[in-house]
């Protein structure tokens, strides 16, 4: 019996693009054989649709685009689908509008839906807010052989392997019991770093626990702030990997199970990335572009200013966009020193993006003299220093309005944290495509894009390509300057990064205790760091959040991002 995983990229509320999309996996897995078709959690709709699902005429058109899709799919395959359906006892018995479904589709027909148990409610997500749990876990069959379905969360609940127990069923163990010869899950699982390793290592110990081969079919493609990687997979009941589908991008594998083993067979393996930063580099690149493209934009604008942050950025978008669709500008000041705009100009170059420069030193004039007799009697200081940030801002913003250019900012991590950068200055922009990505990562990702281990595939891409390799592929990428150089803002004379906050491998140790790990004060010193230090680090990241809350969404990479899964509010007391 042959099965189809169909790793896809919908569009959140684009039912009628996300149907053909369905559709034409679909016609595909026909023409391969195929019995069965698996597609990604909430395929239909979308994942996340959020509010979207309070919308009543939308729910009401995804059951009708679900209708005609029934009836558009090939005859004689099954397919699985991940769309919402209303809860018919919400409005006597209580309880959430809406079930997080899967609908089996086959002959013209909806014959069966399977509702999620397990609703998340931690970090980015939010379930609970619009779905009732399922109340049951159920299988169907083909033949003989009985399929148990689950849908994402319902796999994340195996007690010996977490060594907690987080809900109060498990539905692998409850399909384990019914007698599922094989489990399904469609997922639409975010990314972080190293996330897929877990995925196996915990699917294989339910696996290897109850005797069940798993297909695990994951969604791809960047929504808002999330970034989905895809690498769908399939274990056989031993807990080896027998199909690994491609990470960070849309894809097609086929499957065969085995009836008189009852067991996967061993089919495409695809190649993984071969280390964090390219990991990070693929889930930034198809950010950037998804982010791009499902908001309605084709080319973006940046801030060029020669420092690596601005590079990694303008580096990603030139790959992720093509580098005809990226606009580079620098704006000089008269404390911006000539290394910079050197730096800024070079990197253009071996990108192939176009530039543009505006000096800001006489923009600069006038706000002083405009403001003297306010500011009599005061020394320079950060509000002067500011000013550079937000008059580059708002001519970033005005060629953004202009030429309809979607504005990318460029603070990392470690700024966002503490709150080293500027409201309505350098945090203006759209998409905030580094702010999950610390500065000791910005400097890793860099090196790594350097050291040549990205390949050839995507060098097309550089300069336009339309087609064949680049001869004259420049070797670093990054000037070398950008990356030895001491990192600064050059809002005034002789400023560095250091003077300002703790060495950044210092400060994104401390950054990563406190905010990804939860860690204490107490316990982020127990570990090595200086008191004075950490308590400083921990007032800034508390007094920043005024700023966060403005920023433009940001490609979350890590376990704990300033994005949706950050709810800390402003005005409040540190408990650290």
């Amino acid at each position: 019996m042959k099965i189809a995983i169909a790793q896809l990229n919908p569009i959140v509320g684009d039912l009628t693009g996300n149907a053909k999309l369905i559709l034409d996996a679909a016609k595909n897995a026909a023409v391969a054989g195929a019995k069965l078709l698996l597609t990604p959690e909430l395929c239909l709709v979308g994942y996340p649709p959020r509010d979207l699902l309070m919308n009543p005429s939308f729910i009401e058109a995804a059951g009708e685009i679900l209708q005609q899709l029934a009836q558009d799919l090939p005859q004689n395959l099954m397919v699985l689908v991940g769309t919402v359906t209303p809860n018919p006892h919400a409005v006597k018995q209580g309880g959430k509008p809406l079930f997080n479904s899967v609908a089996l589709l086959e002959n013209g027909k909806i014959n069966q839906f399977f509702h999620k148990r397990l609703l998340p409610t931690y970090d980015v997500f939010d379930e609970d807010r619009y779905f009732e749990p399922g109340e049951i876990s159920e299988y169907f069959t083909i033949g003989i052989h009985k399929i148990g379905v689950t849908i994402c969360e319902d796999l994340w609940n195996n007690e010996e392997f977490w060594g907690k127990r987080s809900y109060a069923c498990d539905p692998f163990s409850d399909l384990a019991k019914m007698g599922a010869d094989l489990v399904v899950n469609l997922s639409a699982s975010p990314y972080s770093i190293g996330k897929q390793k877990l995925r196996e290592a915990m699917l294989r110990h339910s696996v290897t626990r109850y005797g069940k081969p798993i297909i695990y079919t994951n969604q791809i493609g960047g929504n808002d702030d999330l970034i989905f990687d895809g690498s769908s997979f399939a274990l056989n009941r031993l807990g080896e990997v027998v199909c690994l589908v491609a990470a960070f991008q849309s894809d097609f594998a086929l499957l065969e199970y085995a009836e008189n083993l009852r067991d996967l067979l061993p089919s495409v393996i695809k190649p993984v990335c071969e280390s964090s930063d390219a990991e990070i580099w693929e889930a930034l690149v198809l950010g950037v572009r998804d982010y791009v493209r499902k908001c309605g934009f084709s080319k973006v604008v940046l801030g060029l200013s020669g420092g690596i942050d601005s590079a990694l950025v303008a580096a990603i978008a030139t790959f992720a966009l093509g580098a005809e669709n990226v606009l580079g500008v620098l704006m000089p000041s008269p404390y911006s020193s000539d290394h910079s705009i050197k730096d800024a100009e070079e990197l253009a170059q071996n990108l192939g993006i176009s530039t543009q420069i505006i000096p800001i030193g006489e923009l600069m004039k006038v706000y002083d003299q405009n403001l003297a007799p306010l500011f009599a009697g005061t020394n320079f200081g950060l509000a002067e220093e500011n000013i550079q940030s937000r008059i580059r801002g708002n001519l970033l913003m005005a060629i953004s309005n202009k030429f309809g250019h979607l504005l990318l900012s460029t603070g990392n991590k470690s700024e966002m944290a503490v709150g080293y950068c500027t409201l309505y200055g350098d945090m203006n922009g759209g998409l905030a495509v580094i702010s999950d990505v610390p500065k000791t990562r910005v400097y890793s990702l860099c090196e790594w894009l350097n050291s040549g281990e990205l390949g050839t595939t995507l060098l097309p891409l550089l300069r336009g390509g339309g087609g064949g390799l680049i001869t004259n592929y420049p070797k670093e990428i990054i000037p070398v300057n950008i990356l030895t150089k001491l990192p600064s803002a050059e809002l005034k004379p002789g400023q560095f990064d250091r003077d300002s906050l703790p060495p950044y491998d210092i400060l994104d140790d401390i950054l990563q205790r406190l905010v990804e790990k939860h860690e204490s004060a107490k316990q982020i010193v127990a570990a090595g760091h200086d008191e004075t230090v950490v308590k400083r680090v921990v007032q800034m990241v508390m007094r920043a959040e005024f700023k966060r809350r403005q920023a433009p969404p940001g490609l979350k990479i890590s376990d704990r991002a300033f994005g949706t899964g950050w709810r800390m509010p402003i005005a409040k007391v540190s408990v650290h």
